[in-house]
């Protein structure tokens, strides 16, 4: 039994994968507060379900590319073999978590989008650091970025970290409130090995919360 806030069919707004059409299983729960939180209503809603149940409400979208995210997703710990069922049957699996927990036990297959909270989250204490370890090809490090200074946190960060080149790294500026042409110039003023990353989910339907 997983708790579940809500299963739906959407664009992919973000990662690497922006674009695609997805089957977004958000996962009730999450050990964070982050200050600019655009899923608050997943910390407690939500209804207890079985696997077999939200393995079922999955296939009726016909689309092989599923997410997994929250709230945090790996504070629920049959959330692993959530992910080696949907793998067990041909869906692309990421999962989005905010990385305070180990991604280790997930399985190899999954990809892993590891969000890195920086001080303007309010949530900077809580990265679980030994995550880094374990990334590999196919996984992606995110940013979201409140300002200048976390900019600038987040630079320093990846000059100390060297990431490996077949890692995409992005920044994201807090919707409404980072405007993306001052992360754009900054970016290209230092001349960062990075990609620019908008929800574009927020782009398309500005007006809608939940189930996009």
């Amino acid at each position: 039994m997983l708790k579940v806030n809500e299963i739906f069919y959407s664009i992919q707004g973000e990662s690497t994968h922006c674009g695609r059409p997805c089957v977004f299983i958000r996962l009730t729960g999450c050990n964070l507060r982050c200050r600019y939180c655009d899923t608050r209503y997943a910390y407690e809603e939500g209804q207890k379900m079985k696997l077999e149940a939200i393995l079922e409400k999955t296939d009726y979208y016909n689309t092989k590319l599923v997410e997994i995210t929250g709230g945090e997703p790996l504070i629920q710990k049959e959330t692993p073999e959530l992910c080696q069922q949907l793998l067990d049957k041909g869906y692309e699996v990421l999962v989005e978590t905010n990385g305070t927990r180990s991604i280790r036990e997930l399985p190899k297959k999954i990809r892993r989008i590891l969000d890195i909270k920086c001080p303007g989250s309010g949530e900077l204490e809580k990265i679980h650091w030994e995550n880094f370890k374990y990334l590999r090809s196919g996984d992606e490090v995110k940013f979201v970025l409140s300002d200048i200074d976390d900019y600038l946190w987040a630079k320093t960060f990846l000059n100390e970290k060297h990431f490996r080149s077949n890692i995409p790294v992005l920044f994201s500026p807090v919707f409404g409130q980072l405007d993306p042409r001052n992360l754009a110039n900054w970016i290209l003023q230092d001349k960062l090995n990075v990609r620019l990353h908008l929800q574009i989910h927020k782009i398309i339907w500005p007006q809608e919360g939940r189930g996009r």
